[in-house]
């Protein structure tokens, strides 16, 4: 993934999106989230702390899942978070922010001053960085509630201390309850997916070069009426689907950092990030790109592929291919997925890229806010994820109902893997638990063993994970506040920039010519001092 600094959008969107915020989606937003208590019945295990036969309420902003909110609207309706208030014994009160819109809609809320207990957001791309947040009094600096009220947590981080160096800031400070990927197999999960039942019907073979994609697409649309042979993720920004490596990365570089022969690179600043332009220009110009490339959400991505109005995508083995393959196959016995490698220029070349997460990410973490006056109350409940019965609860959900422990050996019963409402696993998944996304708590690598039921979506994991992307990820650096802050007003208008007269080109609406004027605007953005901040904290991880 690309590393990422701050809000994408351009200052006007997010005034205007602000603006209708405050209009509108604020009152929406408290008629989901209004006071509401736990409906789990049965006793209560009190959060340490708490007194006998005393709930505690607290507040809690999220955005819902879109597994789990394609089930049902609201979190208080999801199993997982009435069981997680039930044995902790807190009374959860949910704000939730419109899908697609968290970002917009926190800049509103931390605006108010009127803030909840506890925020789950990625707290690594606020403007100026954690350490911004700290000083600005939105969040809370965690070292000392940790060390007092978090013992679960602070024994995990003693015993890891790489993990341990990732979750803290340049100055040395928590500012979350991580989400920590636990197994080196949970950290790819996501590459090119197509139609094997069409390919097979069209004696073409699986794609692996860019040509042979073309051919793949063009097929597509041209012999089964694919309307959008190819589509992915246009949403939260433009391309944000490709940011693992998919198709760009076939011309040596990606959208956003990336380490080459151990020096810092931009991507849009390199000669084949403008080619990469030209083809999808192309591509889009032929029919082969989905029309709707910057609104593509992860409904509309689901409808695309399970009606067939797409052939091929760039999606996650389990969202994916678990998801996808069964509905289609309810239809059509003979709609079969497979993984496609990361695509390369020439045959038998070794992609570049592809995704491939870190143990920490930044992402899904939950912070608890500096004016909360219920700190220790909010401490122990998040804590409660890296404990021995709060991480079964996490990664596989309730015992006798969405697990079974068998010799030992935490194991889905037939709600997650054969769900009696025909949902599909990674949906029932997001109901009863959190292993599939993200949250404060370990990841276990015994939940990817048996979510991945398919033989396709255990070929697409060593499909993808034969790149060459460990050697040129940039790997998490420590910055300073000042680092930080200054990286951040960069990067926000140089990431704008870019998105922009990307999907203009893509679109046709300016000529390819017009990037040389954007990569000459980059270096008057001081793209150039943000690689030289980069390259300073590479050289300090490195020594450290």
């Amino acid at each position: 993934m690309r590393t990422r600094t701050g809000g994408r959008a351009s200052a006007r969107l997010l005034l205007a999106a602000a603006m209708l915020l405050l209009s509108g989606a604020c009152t929406g937003t408290s008629s989901l989230s209004g006071p509401e208590s736990s409906s789990a019945g049965g006793a209560q295990r009190q959060v340490e702390g708490a007194k006998e036969g005393e709930a505690r309420r607290l507040t809690y902003w999220a955005e819902l899942n879109g597994n789990a909110g394609s089930i049902v609207p609201t979190f208080q309706q999801v199993p997982f978070f009435q069981e997680w208030q039930r044995q902790t014994g807190v009374e959860l009160t949910f704000i939730q922010p419109p899908a697609n819109q968290a970002r917009e809609s926190l800049n509103v809320l931390l605006a108010s001053g009127d803030l909840p207990d506890m925020i789950e957001f990625e707290w690594d791309t606020f403007p100026g960085g954690p350490d911004k947040a700290i000083a600005d009094g939105y969040i809370l600096r965690l070292n000392e509630v940790i060390e007092k009220h978090a013992p679960n947590l602070r024994k995990y981080l003693s015993e890891h201390p790489e993990i341990d160096k990732q979750v803290k800031t340049g100055s040395g400070s928590y500012y979350v309850f991580p989400f920590i990927r636990g197994d080196d197999r949970l950290l790819t999960f996501q590459g090119p997916i197509v139609r094997k039942d069409w390919l097979d019907e069209l004696g073409l073979p699986i794609p692996e070069t860019i040509g042979q994609w073309h051919e793949t697409l063009k097929a597509f649309k041209e012999r089964k009426g694919a309307a959008a042979p190819l589509t992915f993720l246009g949403v939260p920004h433009p391309l944000f689907g490709l940011e693992g490596g998919a198709f760009i990365g076939a011309f040596g570089v990606k959208n956003g950092f990336y380490l080459e022969e151990g020096r810092v690179k931009f991507g849009p600043l390199e000669p084949g990030y403008k080619e990469f332009l030209s083809l999808f220009r192309q591509w889009y110009d032929e029919g082969l790109i989905d029309r709707n490339i910057a609104t593509v959400d992860t409904k509309t991505m689901d409808a695309n592929v399970i009606s067939g109005r797409s052939g091929a995508s760039i999606w996650n083995a389990g969202a994916g291919i678990g998801t996808w393959q069964p509905f289609m196959q309810a239809k059509d016995p003979k709609a079969r997925l497979a993984a496609a490698p990361y695509p390369v220029l020439n045959k038998g070349e070794r992609p570049k890229f592809g995704q491939r997460s870190f143990d920490y990410v930044g992402t899904g973490g939950v912070a608890i806010s500096a004016n909360s006056p219920n700190v220790e109350e909010a401490v122990r409940m998040l804590d409660y994820g890296y404990g021995e019965e709060g991480h079964l609860l996490f990664n596989f959900g309730i015992e006798g109902q969405s697990y079974e422990m068998i010799d030992g050996y935490p194991t889905y019963t037939k709600l997650i893997l054969d769900n009696p409402d025909k949902l599909a696993p990674s949906q029932a998944l997001a109901m009863y638990t959190r292993a599939s996304y993200f949250g404060a708590f370990v990841q276990d690598g015994r939940y990817i063993e048996q979510y991945y039921l398919l033989p396709e979506q255990r070929q697409a994991m060593d499909i993808w994970s034969d790149t060459d992307a460990a050697k040129h990820r940039m790997p998490r650096v420590s910055l300073s506040e000042k680092e930080n802050a200054e990286l951040s007003a960069i990067m926000q208008d140089v990431e704008t920039l870019v998105d922009e007269v990307s999907l203009k080109i893509i679109l046709g609406v300016e000529p390819l010519s017009s990037f040389d004027d954007c990569v000459a605007e980059l270096r008057t953005l001081g793209i150039g001092r943000a690689i030289e901040i980069q390259e300073k904290a590479l050289a300090v991880a490195l020594k450290g």
